[in-house]
């Protein structure tokens, strides 16, 4: 195989679903340039309606999207067709957000003159989407970008170009020219020419952390760049005077262990009180044993697919290993069934007497219990994170939650939901190492158009009142 070809792999059986040549990131910013003044020249309702053509594209496509996720990522079926409707109903949200967050503004000024407000597109946008939600994090980003006016260069992760590949042929099929959205197939190579290449204005990134710090230090002597981060989190799951543990011990399934543990919303820390959490704990248990971990199109259909690879895979083996090492105590194993595939079964370990604790996003299904005494030990242990994307409270009374919203670090703070509830109308980001205040979600559009501010008059009426010496 030439090492120019990107290949990927079907996680649950080894099947290659995609091959293809790595790209070259000149070509298509130069490509996107050549393209983008013309797309943003055109009328916002003519890009309106092609971004509304795109749903139709995708709806027209059947099952063909979701299967294609579902293969990709290993996430099941029914999840999968969950983000191919996340896609297409964010066509109209962004539309919304577009007029709220970028609408053009008229106001009266002095002397018949007028201020206004309006927006303009940075030009070429560099999109680095993550392979653990292929579709909808990076349509979350692509869509703005169109609307705004901007010409988009989109790599996907190397693990999932299938998905990637899809979306911008269905953009292309949608009417948006070929030179106004460009895929950019290839791995950490690629991804690097693209951040750093002098045509890119601007680049929107979701992922890991660790490339995210990269890219900053990259884009720091770049100021006239806009640069979006949207990472990870060690996300706290807060459990306290619930008096019904079942409904309790489901969100926390939820939290954790959807799509395999591969959220960066995930749950990864379950803080309860010592002392009263033994039954919590129990009904978690119970659940884990119920969970079907199997390939995505099975049936019956499985909550839990496997995670992307087996690289992946021996990631969060080695993780949950040197928590054993330190001290953690196994509730649940993390079981990996078949050593050639990367399958994983939910793990729960008590980690309570470890010190100090790794605070690090194990990227799988990996919880793990932080028992301590009071509701201000349960708010320092939340907050005892660089990270800062996601936070929930189970339980406890309005005057409970008021408390630990006001004094838990984060950019989605939930009560008696999931940490990966967030409404589609709101922001998502973080703050620590879970971004660069540069929030995703409805607010998207604010990185993907600049304020323009005026003052305007028809006629040109000016006089200087101080200061002049008299006429002679």
């Amino acid at each position: 195989m030439p090492s120019s070809d990107i290949v990927s792999i079907e996680p649950a059986t080894g099947a290659v679903i995609w091959r293809g040549q790595c790209g070259d990131a000149d070509r298509e910013i130069t490509m996107a340039r050549g393209a983008w003044a013309e797309w943003a020249a055109r009328p916002l309702a003519v890009r309106i309606e092609t971004l509304r053509r795109f749903v139709n594209v995708i709806r027209h496509r059947g099952d063909l999207p979701a299967d294609l996720i579902a293969r990709e990522t290993g996430k099941p079926l029914w999840e999968a067709r969950i983000e191919v409707e996340a896609v297409l109903n964010g066509v109209e949200r962004t539309i919304s957000a577009y007029s709220e967050r970028t609408a053009q503004r008229r106001f009266d000024g002095a002397m018949t003159a007028r201020q206004a407000l309006r927006h303009k597109p940075h030009g070429v946008l560099g999109v680095l989407g993550p392979f653990s939600s292929p579709a909808e994090i990076p349509c979350g980003h692509i869509m703005p970008a169109l609307l705004a006016g901007n010409a988009v260069v989109f790599k996907p992760s190397e693990k999932t170009p299938a998905v990637g590949s899809l979306i911008v042929e269905s953009c292309h099929a949608a009417g948006v020219p070929e030179g106004v959205i460009r895929f950019l197939a290839g791995g950490e190579p690629e991804g690097q020419a693209l951040a750093t290449h002098p045509g890119l204005d601007g680049l929107l990134f979701a992922g890991s952390a660790r490339v995210g710090r990269a890219l900053h230090r990259q884009f720091a002597e770049r100021p006239d760049r806009i640069l979006a981060l949207e990472l990870g989190g060690n996300n706290p799951l807060v459990v306290w005077d619930t008096p019904d543990v079942v409904p309790a011990a489901v969100i926390a399934v939820q939290s954790a262990f959807l799509s395999s543990g591969q959220r960066c919303t995930a749950a990864r820390r379950l803080i309860v009180h010592d002392g009263a959490h033994q039954p919590l704990i129990d009904a978690i248990r119970t659940l884990i044993e119920r969970i079907i971990v199997d390939h995505p199109l099975a049936k019956p259909q499985p909550f839990m697919g496997p995670v992307i690879d087996n690289a992946a895979a021996d990631q969060v083996q080695e993780a949950f290993l040197d928590l054993i090492v330190k001290g953690g105590r196994p509730i649940t194993q993390l079981a990996r069934r078949d050593p050639a595939r990367p399958f994983l079964t939910p793990a729960l370990i008590d980690v309570t007497g470890i010190g100090p604790r790794p605070d690090e996003e194990i990227f799988g299904p990996v919880l793990q219990v932080m028992r301590v005494p009071d509701f201000d030990a349960a708010i320092a242990e939340a907050n005892n994170t660089r990270f800062g994307l996601c936070a929930a409270l189970i339980g406890g009374s309005p005057s409970l939650y008021d408390r630990f919203w006001a004094n838990v670090r984060a950019g989605v703070i939930n009560w008696n939901r999931p940490t990966n509830t967030v409404p589609a109308n709101a922001p998502l980001g973080g703050i620590g190492l879970s971004g660069n205040h540069r929030p995703g979600g409805y607010y998207a559009a604010d990185s993907c158009a600049y304020p323009v501010a005026s003052s305007e008059a028809d006629q040109p009426r000016a006089a200087i009142g101080i200061g002049l010496e008299d006429e002679s």
